[in-house]
């Protein structure tokens, strides 16, 4: 696990591989540590930087106030520390969200966008109501034993074809959450709105689904598709929201045969 510092934060990753850069951003309540199997799985291919987003893993928390823009920024300037020109940009559900917005305000830094269980923001791709349940379990599950809230939220991620030792593994990852550094992403996710981003997006895009998703479900990925000019969308037979753990041979194939082709 590497560090650098980047606009008065500590920013931990982790850099493997050979090959064109893929930025790797985690869902919320999460860390670099999901993306494990890709690590192990696209290093031949690619230079792979699993960042942990500020206020998650070792990074250093952000100020309350940040938001979408605010980590936009800082990931535009750590992609820059680390030399990385333009790479692909691979997020999963926050994550999805972080590089549009990312897209929004540098659309010439990535050279294609990789969108897994993505939304355009929680107020650009769920009703009003399900944004302000979510926001208010959200933050009250933060004042909770971390491992209950998270035993908690593992139906919404995984499906019940899950073995244990994968729920056991993500359990013991989003568990160690910063309270106080997910407190931001959670106001960033409900505020944002970027469905006005995806008609002008000009670079390659994939869209990657689990078909058993319950919290992105598929009517969500059916519209970053339909908004998004040229997009690939594929969807991953029998598993959730965390496809690039339940199916990473299948999500890995995915990410490797879009790539090559752009």
């Amino acid at each position: 696990m590497e560090q650098v510092e980047i606009r008065g934060l500590d920013i931990a990753f982790e850099r493997t591989g050979s090959g064109p850069p893929l930025v790797l951003l985690h869902g919320g309540l999460s860390d670099g540590r999901e993306w494990r199997r890709q690590l192990d799985g696209l290093a031949a291919d690619f230079t792979l930087v699993a960042w942990d987003a500020p206020g998650c893993g070792r990074s250093s928390d952000p100020p309350d106030s940040f938001r979408m823009p605010d980590y936009a920024d800082c990931l535009a300037s750590f992609i820059d520390a680390l030399g990385l020109g333009r790479p692909h940009v691979l997020g999963l559900s926050w994550g999805g969200t972080l590089a549009l917005e990312l897209y929004r305000r540098w659309p010439t830094l990535p050279r294609t966008l990789l969108l897994a269980s993505a939304y355009a923001g929680w107020a650009g791709s769920l009703p009003e109501d399900v944004v302000a349940e979510r926001l208010d379990g959200s933050l009250r599950g933060l004042e909770r034993p971390p491992e209950q809230f998270v035993r908690g939220s593992i139906p919404s991620l995984l499906t019940d074809h899950a073995p244990t030792e994968m729920i056991e593994e993500l359990v013991g990852i989003m568990s160690a959450f910063h309270p106080a550094g997910c407190r931001p992403m959670l106001h960033a996710m409900a505020e944002a709105d970027l469905r006005d981003v995806l008609p002008r997006i000009d670079v390659p895009t994939l869209l990657l689904y689990g078909d058993a998703d319950v919290r992105s479900p598929l009517h969500v990925a059916q519209e970053l598709h339909e908004r998004i000019p040229g997009s690939t969308l594929i969807t991953i037979p029998g598993v959730g929201h965390q496809s690039n753990i339940e199916a990473a041979s299948l999500f890995n194939a995915a990410v490797r045969e879009f790539l090559r082709s752009n």
